[in-house]
């Protein structure tokens, strides 16, 4: 009996996979070209290529952005699986002495917004480390370090009169924020929505309101950023937020809208006095990639 010749299956491209996933998170080949430092041009060849040797179309694309086909579906998952167990083996060789857990603090609005991209970005680079989050806020974090029950925090302070300690890690506009088209800052006592005492944010927003005798009263008060965002989005009240916090379906509201300008603040990062080479390796993460975590989040 004669058995038919097949082809060996082609390889697939560590790299390339690398692309690929990149464009399906983001939506954006201009954006993923810039995540995995190449040129939009380069990244389209390999996206070409790479549906040339699967012989199907994995992305649909318009003006705007792409989408994933269901067969490109399919490859994102056995992607993300392919890109881990490579990493998981060279981390074997390369590295092998960084294992163990770092505990890491945050408050609630960086844990929503930036960590997940940040500890993202630091497993595929260090999958024998497991991070153990704690979610508080700033001052709870800070006094979590001093007692040495967290190896790293990052936390929110304000910028003035003077810094709270640690490594500054990022600096930001503090800006009023409602509902797009909303008219929840024309009412009078003025709502807010704002964080539970202590934090930095609600002490500068309560402090310019009053030194501008605007009235206000507040209207909700939560510890949970998502709760802020609620009664924003539904032009219930309006909030102090990062300007990196604003989305299209919000609007910043300024002299214009009668709102007094609100200050900057600090993302500093506390530290353990001795860390760990696991944590050592977990904080430097977090440097190299905070500001390009920052600015995706804009």
């Amino acid at each position: 009996m004669t058995v038919p010749f097949r082809p060996p299956l082609p390889l697939l491209d560590n790299d390339v996979l690398r692309t690929f996933v990149a464009i399906a998170e983001t939506g954006n080949f201009s954006t993923a070209a810039e995540a995995v430092l190449r040129t939009p041009s380069a990244v389209s060849m390999q996206i070409k290529k790479l549906e040339e040797q699967l012989k199907t179309t994995l992305f649909l694309r318009d003006a705007r952005s792409v989408t994933l086909t269901q067969h490109g579906e399919m490859l994102l998952s056995y992607a993300r699986r392919m890109l881990a167990l490579s990493n998981e083996a060279v981390s074997r060789f390369v590295m092998p002495e960084l294992a163990g857990v770092v505990r890491l603090g945050a408050p609630d609005d960086i844990g929503e917004r930036l960590l997940p991209k940040i500890l993202k970005h630091f497993g595929e680079n260090f999958p024998g480390i497991m991070v153990d989050v704690t979610v508080d806020m700033s001052l709870a974090l800070k006094k979590r370090i001093d007692e040495q029950r967290l190896d790293l925090a990052l936390i929110n302070c304000a910028t003035r009169p003077f810094p709270t300690g640690g490594e500054l890690i990022h600096t930001e506009k503090l800006v009023w924020a409602g509902a797009k088209c909303g008219t929840a800052y024309l009412r009078d006592p003025l709502p807010i929505s704002v964080w539970e005492d202590g934090c930095v944010w609600r002490q500068d927003a309560l402090a310019q309101l009053e030194k501008n005798k605007r009235p206000y009263r507040v209207a909700y008060a939560s510890a949970h950023t998502m709760a802020q965002r609620a009664a924003v989005l539904s032009d219930l009240a309006i909030a102090p937020f990062p300007l990196s916090y604003v989305t299209d379906d919000m609007q910043i509201l300024g002299a214009k809208e009668g709102m007094p300008e609100l200050l900057n603040f600090d993302i500093r990062l506390l530290t353990a006095p001795q860390l760990s080479v696991p944590a050592k390796a977990v904080a430097e993460s977090i440097r190299d990639s905070f500001s390009t975590v920052v600015s995706a989040a804009a």
